[in-house]
C-alpha cells in the first residue's frame, strides 16, 4: 500500500470517531424527554403500590406504667452455712458406720462407733482409784476428829496431830487428782462415740468398719445447708449504691436463678454481709446472702445467676422486651401512628423487668402504640393492621379477593401495554 492510501485511511477513520462523539453528546431532546417521562410513571407506579398495598398485620401493645425494681446481676456460688470434717479424737477399730451417704443427719445423732473397752477399762480403773482414795479420806478426816479432842489433855502429842492434818490433805489431794482421771477416760469413752456437731448433710464416707482410724483419719463430711449462703461479687461502681440501699431500708432481697434458662431457684434470700474491702486485682467487692432452702433446691458448689434489688422505680414505663429492635443508630421500636402507619421510634432501655418485659428511659410516652410481633416485614411508612396480643388475623371475604384479583390484573396489564 502507498503512502497516499495510507494517509487516506487515517483521515477517514479520524472522521467516523469524531461523527459518533457528536452524536453521542448531542442526543436528542425528545428522546431524554421520553425516558424521563417513563421513569416517572414508574416511580408514580411504585408509590401507587405502596399505598395501594394491604396492611400488614401486626401485634400491638401500648406503653404501661408501673412500679419496676431496679436489680444488679452477677454471678454466684452457692456455699454450705457450715460445713465440718469429722475425724475421731480417739485412735481405735471402728466397729459400725450409723449413716447413709447423702443423708440428712441431725445435731446429736451417732454416726459412728470406735470399739470402746480399752477406754472402758481404762474409765473403770480410774474410778476404782478414786473410790479407794475416798475411803483412805474419809478414814484420816475420822481420826483427826477423834484425835483432835485429846490434844487438850494431853492423850495425843502435838506433832501427831500435824501428821494426821497433812494426810488429810494429802488425800484430798489425792480425790481431785482422781476425779480429774476419771473425767479425762470419761471423755475419751465418750469419743468412741462419732456425733454429729450440726445439722447437715452427710457425704461421702472415707472409711468403712474394721478399719482402724486414728485423729487424723477423715471419716466424712458434714454440710449445713438449711440455710445456705449465695456468695456474689459486684463491680466497685456499685458499692455506694448497695451500702445506701443497705442502710435505707431492711435487708435487701437476692433471688438466684438457674444459669441454663434464668428461671428463679429460689426467692427468698437477703443480703447478709458485704465485705470490708474492695479486691484490687478484679475491682469487685465481695457481698454474701442467706436463703432459707427449705426445699434444698440449692447445693454446695452450685453456680447461679442472682439478681439484688437495690431499689424500686415508682411509675416507669414499660414494654415487651421483644419490641425493641437493634438497628445502626441504638435501639428502636415500630410506633403506630393514627393513619395506621408505622415510624422507626429511637429508644433508650433503662432496665429489664423480669424476664419479658424492659422499662423505657426515653423515646415513649404513656398509650402510645408498639408493634410487638410482626416487625421483620415492616418499613417506615408501611401500613399495618394492628393486632391483640394472641389474636389471629381474620380470613379475607370472597368479595375481598375478587378486588384483590382484579387490582393484580389490572396491575399486571398495565405492565404489559407499557
Amino acid at each position: 500500500m502507498s503512502r497516499f492510501w495510507k494517509i487516506a485511511l487515517i483521515v477517514v477513520a479520524v472522521i467516523v470517531v469524531g461523527a459518533v462523539g457528536f452524536r453521542l453528546l448531542h442526543k436528542p431532546a425528545t428522546e431524554d424527554g421520553a425516558q424521563g417521562q417513563s421513569g416517572g410513571q414508574d416511580k408514580k407506579s411504585g408509590q401507587d403500590k405502596d399505598k395501594d398495598a394491604a396492611p400488614v398485620p401486626v401485634t400491638v401493645e401500648h406503653v404501661v406504667k408501673q412500679d419496676v425494681p431496679v436489680y444488679l446481676t452477677a454471678l454466684g456460688t452457692v456455699q454450705a452455712l457450715n460445713t465440718v470434717t469429722l475425724n475421731p479424737q480417739v485412735s481405735g477399730e471402728l466397729l459400725s458406720i450409723n449413716f447413709k451417704e447423702g443423708q440428712e443427719v441431725k445435731k446429736g445423732e451417732l454416726l459412728a462407733q470406735i470399739d470402746p473397752r480399752s477406754f472402758q477399762a481404762t474409765y473403770d480403773q480410774a474410778s476404782a482409784k478414786q473410790q479407794q482414795d475416798e475411803a483412805l479420806l474419809a478414814t484420816a478426816q475420822s481420826t483427826l476428829k477423834r484425835n483432835d479432842s485429846l490434844v487438850a489433855k494431853g492423850y495425843v502429842a502435838q506433832l501427831d496431830m500435824d501428821t494426821f492434818r497433812n494426810n488429810v490433805t494429802n488425800l484430798i489431794a489425792s480425790v481431785t487428782a482422781d476425779k480429774a482421771s476419771v473425767r479425762a477416760a470419761k471423755v475419751n469413752l465418750d469419743y468412741t462415740r462419732i456425733i454429729s456437731p450440726i445439722d447437715g448433710v452427710a457425704g461421702i464416707r472415707n472409711v468403712d468398719p474394721g478399719n482402724v482410724v486414728t485423729t487424723t483419719t477423715a471419716l466424712v463430711t458434714l454440710t449445713q445447708i438449711h440455710p445456705i449462703y449465695v456468695m456474689f461479687n459486684l463491680p466497685e461502681q456499685n458499692l455506694e449504691m448497695v451500702r445506701k440501699a443497705a442502710v435505707v431500708g431492711s435487708a435487701l432481697e437476692v433471688l438466684a436463678l438457674d444459669r441454663a434458662d434464668a428461671h428463679t431457684i429460689a426467692d427468698d434470700g437477703r443480703l447478709n454481709v458485704v465485705d470490708n474491702q474492695i479486691d484490687t486485682t478484679t475491682g469487685t467487692f465481695k457481698l454474701r446472702s442467706v436463703f432459707a432452702n427449705t426445699d434444698s433446691a440449692l447445693w454446695p458448689g452450685q453456680f447461679v445467676n442472682v439478681r439484688l434489688k437495690v431499689h424500686t422505680v415508682s411509675g416507669g414505663l414499660v414494654i415487651p422486651g421483644q419490641a425493641v429492635q437493634r438497628g445502626p443508630d441504638g435501639d428502636y421500636v415500630y410506633l403506630v401512628q393514627q393513619d395506621q402507619t408505622v415510624k422507626m421510634q429511637p429508644v433508650k432501655v433503662a432496665g429489664e423487668v423480669g424476664d419479658s418485659h424492659v422499662m423505657i428511659g426515653s423515646g415513649l410516652a404513656l398509650n402510645d402504640p408498639v408493634v410487638t410481633e410482626g416487625q421483620f416485614r415492616l418499613k417506615p411508612g408501611s401500613k399495618v393492621k394492628s393486632l391483640k396480643p394472641g389474636e389471629v388475623p381474620t380470613s379475607p371475604t370472597a368479595a375481598e379477593v375478587d378486588q384483590a384479583k382484579k387490582k393484580a390484573q389490572q396491575s399486571g396489564g398495565g405492565r404489559r401495554g407499557g
